[in-house]
């Protein structure tokens, strides 16, 4: 080849070269405005905001059983019995028990039993009577002595007799106003402490032993039969009113502090896809505690429930909103990126890219809002669609 045909075919290679593309496509979004959501998204439990649990007050087998779980049932209404013959033999001895501790209160008070104060009464008639005899006979031998006509003698033998009608008088009054002591008080006093005690739980075993609606509501867990025996504390019926439940969420550490009264809840139940519950915040963790393996704080939330679909003890999936603003740019949250905790976007300039720091404020999942550095309708580089790495400079196509 001569050196003219060697020079025009590096001319013509030097020239493909030079128009060969080198830009690498991208994936790209415009900015936008809308509105964005900060979420919690974590797990919670429906429990019943109005509950009533029964359990066996003792030991003794199911008399009868009036209704049937999903029942409908009002208040007063029987709903289970059980056989409370013993404790009815119970009540009626701690009855007994506490009518004698009564009258021994009785007693005590008035200072003696009916018949002893009236034998006292009749014996300070009689105090009564020797001792004012014994005061005028002293009056008498006195004045005789007086005239001569009665020796000191006989006088001191008056006088002694006054004496001792004087002291039976006042041991009797003692008797009827101080007849016991203080321990003898206390002793009586703590007897019918006891006995109202006793016979206070004795009716209260009997009550129990029939169970009865304290509310109106639906009869959700009925772990009993008619017949069926049951021990001391065991669980008979569970009844709510399931027109407002609460859910119950457990929100993990890191996001407690972001949480307010107020707050809007949403909350999903797998059985019933589709449907959300709309509800808020009522109630903030007041402390973290260990769930399983991980540091929660639980906050509550009350549901309206009118078609009672929510059950209790059902697991959900609860969304919490902690900040929401409407029309503000908002960017994909891919597009964002960070250099020395630094935010920053990659933005179309023509076929280049060029770095634009921005400020940021609240991001999800998904998306960031951007409060300062890009305008409406800028368009920002997410990644390669070739997966080789773009930055500040960046040729590019899309």
């Amino acid at each position: 080849m001569t050196g003219l045909a060697i020079l025009a075919t590096v001319v013509v290679l030097a020239a493909f070269m030079s128009r060969r593309d080198d830009s690498i496509p991208v994936h790209t979004a415009l900015v936008e405005r809308g509105r964005i959501r900060s979420l919690i998204s974590t797990n919670g439990k429906i429990e019943p905001v109005q509950n009533f649990e029964a359990h066996s007050p003792l030991t003794t087998t199911v008399q009868r059983v009036l209704v049937k779980e999903g029942d409908s049932v009002k208040k007063g209404q029987l709903l289970v019995a059980l056989d409370d013959a013993d404790a009815r033999a119970q009540a009626a001895r701690a009855q007994t028990q506490l009518k004698a501790a009564l009258a021994d209160v009785s007693a005590v008070e008035r200072g003696g039993t009916q018949e002893e104060m009236l034998s006292l009464d009749a014996q300070m008639v009689k105090a009564r009577t020797e001792r004012d005899a014994a005061q005028r006979n002293l009056e008498a031998l006195k004045r005789l002595a007086e005239q001569g006509s009665a020796s000191a003698g006989e006088v001191r033998a008056a006088e002694n007799a006054l004496a001792q009608a004087e002291a039976q008088l006042n041991l009797l009054t003692q008797k009827q106003t101080r007849r016991y002591s203080r321990p003898e008080v206390a002793r009586v006093e703590a007897q019918r402490q006891e006995a109202k005690a006793a016979y206070d739980a004795a009716q209260d075993v009997l009550t129990k032993s029939n169970v009865r609606a304290p509310f109106d509501g639906i009869v959700y867990s009925l772990p009993v039969k008619q017949g069926s025996f049951a021990s001391s504390g065991d669980l008979l019926l569970q009844l709510a009113d399931l027109r407002k439940v609460q859910v119950r969420a457990f929100v993990d550490e890191p996001d407690v502090g972001k949480l307010a009264p107020g707050n809007p809840i949403e909350i999903a139940w797998d059985a019933l896809p589709g449907r959300v519950w709309q509800g808020a915040v009522n109630a903030i963790p007041s402390a973290v505690k260990l769930r399983g393996s991980r540091n929660v704080g639980e906050t509550t939330c009350i549901l309206d429930n009118k078609d009672f679909k929510l059950l209790p003890n059902i697991n959900v999936a609860v969304t919490i909103v902690t900040v929401e603003r409407d029309n503000v740019l908002v960017v994909p949250r891919e597009a964002v990126r960070m250099d020395d905790s630094k935010p920053y976007v990659l933005l179309m300039v023509g076929h280049e890219l060029k770095r634009r720091d921005v400020e940021t404020a609240i991001s999800n999942l998904t998306q960031v809002e951007v409060t300062r550095g890009l305008s409406l309708n800028d368009m920002v580089a997410i990644n390669s669609s070739n997966g080789k790495a773009i930055s500040d400079g960046t040729q590019v196509k899309y």
